[in-house]
């Protein structure tokens, strides 16, 4: 009996396999039919469209901003130096390195009593020569007037000669009284050539006293002013910088001391290229005044000042290229001289052009725009600078079409897209809504989100500066509350 039941058993799960079997190949035959019976349908192909943002272009009227790098310089710096040596004996308390001194400050004072005494010396030498000159003037003048006696004699002695000679002539006289006159006459002319002679000698003398003063004049002058150059005095208002002297050191001729820096007088020496320089120049090749903004990120704090283009350099430096220029600083608060900076000097300004993203470029100085039915069109244009991320470019019929911003190697002339138009055209997004929160509704919402241990620490902080505000996110508040049940 027992063999009997599992023979039945077997017998009917091979039956009920023999019928799954054949109801599966009516399945697939009927399958095959159905397929067979529908024939072949063609395949559609649907043309890819590609998404691209798109903007107007403009045409307007814009100054091109030029960067470059310079340095901060001081247009008046003064080397500090001795012109004599010695020892210091006086400092002024602000001759330290950074100190601010004004114009006439004492800055060094060197030991000045061998000048001293030079120059008491020179000055009595000066006495002396002032003497001797006023000595000559007065002998001058005694044989001047010496002179002038002996000319009147000697006139007295020729109309006592004649005197006699008439006397003669009519017989009175004799020729001993004649021959008498004629020798007096002789001997008063002589007595004038001896003054002419002495008056001679007094100018000499008077000329070599006046030269004698002259030269102690001059003495006096160049001891005088080595005893100034015992002093060291500021020349105009400044900051001191690279000081090296201490008081009680010795100082050598022309040893530089330091140097005094005007820090209200600040320029920025930047170096451009030859092709960058011909952009500032006007039609005379005169180069122009352009306004500059000079700019320094101090850790996260910028710095900045205006300025404006003075002057450029006389001559290329060996090893150098393109131009140096140089723009004078207004109100330089901040900067100081050796700082590097980044300058924008602003160039003249370009009409019709159209500033675009440089993305819609390519190298080939083509731009893509938004033709009819949505495909898209190549336009070359004439790339007139680069700003930055941005490009100003100039083209016939580019004003008023609506051009790709970024150009990929699946874009080309005659491709479908779709536009996404941004700017003034295109979609706004709108703010998020913003509500108050009462007290007790707002310490719900924060008990809440604290006690939620599932949220990340980093995304509780932030959920929790937003409840803590005055106005939160008016979504914030509602997904919140709908896991409250609220």
């Amino acid at each position: 009996m027992r063999f009997f039941r599992k023979g039945l058993i077997g017998l009917f799960l091979l039956s009920l396999c023999a019928g799954l079997l054949a109801y599966a190949g009516q399945m697939v035959s009927s399958a095959i039919e159905e397929r067979a019976s529908k024939g072949s349908r063609p395949s559609q192909k649907r043309e890819r469209v590609f998404t691209v943002n798109v903007m107007m272009a403009e045409p307007q009227t814009i100054a091109p901003v030029l960067t470059a790098y310079g340095e901060v310089k001081s247009r008046r710096t003064l080397d500090l130096r001795m012109a004599s040596g010695g020892q210091v004996i006086e400092l002024s308390p602000h001759f330290v390195e950074g100190g601010r001194v004004e114009a006439g400050d004492v800055l060094v004072r060197l030991n000045p009593s061998d000048a001293r005494s030079t120059v008491q010396r020179l000055e009595a030498d000066l006495t002396d020569a002032k003497a001797e000159l006023e000595d000559a003037e007065r002998a001058l003048v005694l044989v001047q007037d010496e002179l002038t006696a002996a000319l009147a004699q000697s006139d007295l002695r020729k109309k006592a000669l004649a005197r006699q000679v008439d006397l003669q002539k009519r017989g009175v006289g004799t020729a001993a009284a004649v021959e008498a006159a004629e020798l007096a006459m002789s001997s008063a002319d002589q007595a004038v050539l001896v003054k002419r002679g002495a008056l001679d000698q007094m100018r000499a003398r008077n000329a070599q006293a006046t030269t004698r003063l002259a030269r102690a004049e001059l003495a006096l002058e160049d001891g005088q002013r080595r005893l100034d150059d015992t002093t060291l005095i500021a020349e105009f208002d400044g900051v001191l910088n690279s000081v090296t002297l201490v008081k009680g050191g010795l100082v050598s001729p022309n040893e530089r001391l330091g140097q005094l820096i005007d820090k209200s007088d600040l320029e920025v020496a930047v170096r451009i290229s030859t092709e960058q320089y011909s952009r500032l120049r006007n039609d005379q090749g005169e180069l122009i005044q352009s306004p500059v903004m000079v700019l320094m990120d101090v850790l996260g704090t910028p710095l900045s000042a205006k300025a404006t283009v003075v002057r450029d350099s006389g001559a290329v430096a060996e090893g150098q290229t393109g131009r140096l220029i140089f723009a004078a600083m207004k109100e330089p608060r901040g900067f100081k001289p050796g700082d590097f900076v980044r300058v924008e000097i602003t160039e003249p300004a370009q009409n019709y052009v159209m500033k675009l993203p440089a993305s819609a470029l390519n190298a080939a100085s083509e731009v893509l725009l938004l033709g009819e039915d949505e495909r898209l069109e190549v336009l070359k244009v004439k790339l007139v600078r680069r700003q930055g991320n941005d490009i100003l470019v100039r083209a016939r019929g580019l004003a008023g079409k609506e051009v790709v911003m970024e150009q990929t190697p699946v874009l080309g002339p005659g491709i479908k897209v779709k536009a996404v138009r941004t700017g003034a055209d295109g979609p706004k997004i709108e703010e998020p809504a913003m509500v108050e929160l009462a007290p007790e509704r707002r310490a719900k919402l924060i008990a809440f989100i604290e006690a939620n241990a599932y949220i990340p620490e980093d995304a509780k902080n932030r959920i929790l500066g937003q409840l803590r505000q005055d106005k939160v996110p008016l979504r914030v508040v509602e997904r919140i509350e709908s896991r409250l049940g609220g």
